[in-house]
């Protein structure tokens, strides 16, 4: 067996005799959603966990994020070469190369955006499907990639006997972290606004917006300069959580210099490699699109308000859907500290009950099932401990994410 020199059995080696993960980085949001699951296994001497970064065109941010946890990554061109005992991966690109048994996952809330077109083999007059769950993303020549893939719920599975039914017989559904993540944590929902800087009954608007012609992120430059100048500083504070890949597309230079007049009346722009899940559960109110961000919102029961929702570009089982549907569009003329009123007095408990109970059917279980199927593929015994879901940190103080020098003309 091939394997890279991170984990040869060798005289450099002081832990030798490991099982090998492999665990393959697109993009920033894939490393962060992988950590949810890497991280189940960072305390068996039994494992060696190997990193390398994929070829992607956001992979921007990415090796620098893995390098700030003292991850050491290998080249891609080494990792390909080499043969592992397992495989993690949150996108489909190169998987087809990578030499062991792979674990697919999804890397947001559910299956939302679907492909352009339904290209790659089988019939011309199949519908858009997501790509998790399309052949393109999935079979390689013909055969199925992963060894297994994994999903949130069992809604996902209709859906991949419609995208890609040769992957049904390795398909299986583990829950999603995100969710057990953000549940676990809603009691100290006060502890997060504490560490956020945030002073007794200021309202916190949350904005996230995804990537993409279609994102809230285009609407970004008239509705941020609307929300600082309609809604009183000392009663409320505002933070935009923009998609790692529109970082990674544009450059934190360019995306800072857009905004940089909002920063300066306050805005605070939340770096992408932060943590979001604690400025979400801290939420008093959120101003979101069809992004995943958005969808796990409704976990928190902070009244939401939809920016903008493309209709013909989101899955109509998906989480995002169904928070259109329960959701109040914002209006481009009624004072917005009406319209975020006016969602709160209408929300009911109930509106988002089904965007809850769509992100996962497998609620608070992600850990469990998750570490189960890696330790069955490694062909390895479990530890003999509960896999437990480990709290949302506490976030940085917003005051810290506003303007920053980086040679911005006043």
């Amino acid at each position: 067996m091939n394997k890279p020199a991170v984990v040869q059995q060798g005289q450099w080696v002081t832990a030798s005799g490991c099982k090998s993960i492999l665990v393959v980085i697109h993009t920033l949001t894939y490393a962060q959603r992988l950590r949810e699951v890497f991280s189940l296994v960072r305390g068996d001497r039994r494992i060696q966990v190997v990193f390398a970064l994929a070829p992607h065109a956001f992979s921007d941010g990415a090796g620098d994020y893995l390098r700030a946890r003292g991850i050491t990554v290998i080249p891609w061109e080494l990792a390909v070469r080499s043969e592992f005992d397992l495989a993690l991966a949150a996108g489909s690109r190169g998987i087809e190369q990578v030499r062991a048994p792979l674990i697919r996952l999804s890397h947001g809330a559910g299956q939302i955006k679907l492909l352009r077109t339904p290209t790659g083999p089988g019939p011309a007059e199949l519908p858009r499907t997501p790509g998790m769950v399309s052949r393109q993303h999935l079979m390689s020549d013909g055969r199925v990639i992963p060894a297994a893939v994994a999903f949130a719920h069992d809604e996902d599975l209709a859906q991949l006997a419609v995208g890609c039914p040769e992957a049904l017989p390795v398909a299986t559904v583990v829950g999603d972290p995100c969710h057990d993540r953000i549940v676990a944590s809603l009691a100290r929902r006060e502890e997060y606004r504490r560490a956020l800087g945030l002073t007794q009954g200021q309202r916190l608007v949350v904005v996230p917006s995804t990537w993409g012609p279609s994102s809230a992120f285009g609407k970004l430059e008239t509705l941020l300069p609307r929300l600082l100048a309609e809604l009183p500083p000392d009663e409320y504070r505002v933070a935009a959580l923009l998609h790692p890949n529109v970082w990674s597309g544009h450059g934190g230079w360019q995306v800072r210099g857009w905004l940089s007049g909002c920063l300066r009346r306050g805005l605070a722009l939340v770096p992408p490699e932060s943590d979001w899940q604690g400025l979400l559960i801290a939420a008093d109110r959120i101003i979101g699109d069809h992004g995943s961000v958005t969808a796990y919102g409704a976990l928190t029961g902070a009244p939401i308000l939809l920016a903008c929702y493309p209709h013909t570009e989101v899955s109509t089982t998906s989480p995002a859907a169904l928070l259109a549907a329960a959701s109040c569009a914002l209006d481009p003329v009624h004072p917005l500290r009406e319209q975020l009123d006016f969602a709160a007095a209408e929300r009911r408990p109930q509106d988002y009950a089904r965007v809850c109970a769509r992100l996962s059917s497998a609620p608070g279980d992600f850990a469990r099932r998750m570490r189960k199927l890696i330790y069955r593929l490694l062909e390895l015994g479990e530890p003999a401990y509960a896999a437990e879901t480990e709290p949302v940190p506490l976030p940085a103080p917003l005051d810290s994410c506003g303007e920053r020098d980086w040679g911005v003309p006043a």
